[in-house]
């Protein structure tokens, strides 16, 4: 037993060791990414296992195609920060993963709201929030097509006031 458990503790720690040199160091950013990540994950188990309410699934309910394919995203958004971490190094900069660490948040941060929203009525106005950053992020291809974010003030769509 002893010797399997060394084994695994030297494997461990290689993979670790490889993961940290493609990643870089342990930071801020990245910290708040993979916490994000996880909480994303997270939240979509519970929408879908407790709640019944996936619209990744037939019925809303937990399906291993859909969790794995949620794990194989997480895994894609590490691949871009290894990306953009290498950028870092040829470029001699050091902002390039930060960066890409924290757009990367913004789109589990929105994941993890639309969770939220499929359990828990969530305010109208955070909604229309919502709804533009994903209109917004969408239309990045064509500056032409973006609308304006909602009135913070009065909650309402800025074209719609009066």
């Amino acid at each position: 037993m002893t010797g399997r458990i060394a084994i695994i503790s030297t494997i461990s720690g290689v993979a670790a060791g490889i993961v940290s040199a493609l990643i870089g160091s342990w930071q801020i950013a990245l910290e708040v990414l993979c916490i994000a990540m996880l909480l994303d994950y997270i939240t979509g188990l519970i929408v879908a296992g407790v709640f019944h309410k996936s619209p990744k699934s037939p019925g809303g309910a937990l399906e291993s195609k859909a969790a794995y394919k949620g794990l194989m995203r997480k895994m894609l958004v590490l691949i871009m920060v290894v990306l953009f971490h290498q950028l870092d190094r040829l470029t001699g900069k050091t902002f390039f993963r930060d960066g890409a660490c924290w757009a990367l948040f913004t789109v589990e941060a929105i994941s993890i709201t639309e969770n939220i929203g499929l359990i828990y009525p969530l305010p109208a106005f955070f909604t229309k929030c919502i709804d533009w950053l994903k209109r917004k992020n969408e239309s990045m291809a064509d500056p032409n097509k973006a609308d304006k974010p909602p009135d913070v003030e009065n909650g309402i769509e800025a074209g719609d006031a009066k």
